[in-house]
């Protein structure tokens, strides 16, 4: 079965929870376990905050994009920002480091995205903003189809 959806929403931390509760609600249909609920709405939460923070830095009149597929086991999820974009992707993918020190920030996002998800591609141009596409199969929808 392939479906998917698509929404827009401004950059508000706010819209962080509606992204996550969209996602889990649209691939609650396919029957995952709780713990890969749980993985996916915590890899969304990650992946708009960082888009509102430190994409757009707080800048409230932004859009963030949100796509999320399901193809047979695989759920894919994109999330994209128009913001400042990142400089150094491989800097910004090791674990404890932050662009925003200042704000105690943890720097694991990238991290736990890839942790909890089998694949993480990030594309980031400065000034024009950052795509991370995450991917991953259910082992609960594995065991369904065989």
């Amino acid at each position: 079965m392939k479906n998917e959806m698509k929404m827009e929403f401004v950059s508000i931390s706010q819209n962080e929870s509606l992204a996550r509760v969209s996602v889990a609600a649209f691939i609650s249909q396919i029957n995952p376990t709780m713990e890969e609920l749980t993985d996916i709405k915590t890899v969304v939460s990650e992946a708009v905050t960082n888009a509102i923070i430190h994409g757009y830095e707080e800048k409230s009149d932004e859009k963030v994009s949100l796509y999320c597929a399901i193809n047979g086991e695989e759920i894919e999820i994109v999330i994209q920002d128009h913001g400042k974009g990142i400089e150094n992707i491989d800097i910004a993918r090791e674990p404890l480091y932050t662009s925003k020190p200042e704000w105690e920030r943890s720097g694991m996002g990238f991290t736990i995205m890839e942790n909890f998800m089998d694949h993480v591609e990030v594309l980031s141009v400065p000034g024009e903003g950052t795509t991370v596409r995450m991917k991953k199969s259910l082992s609960s929808v594995k065991a369904l189809c065989n």
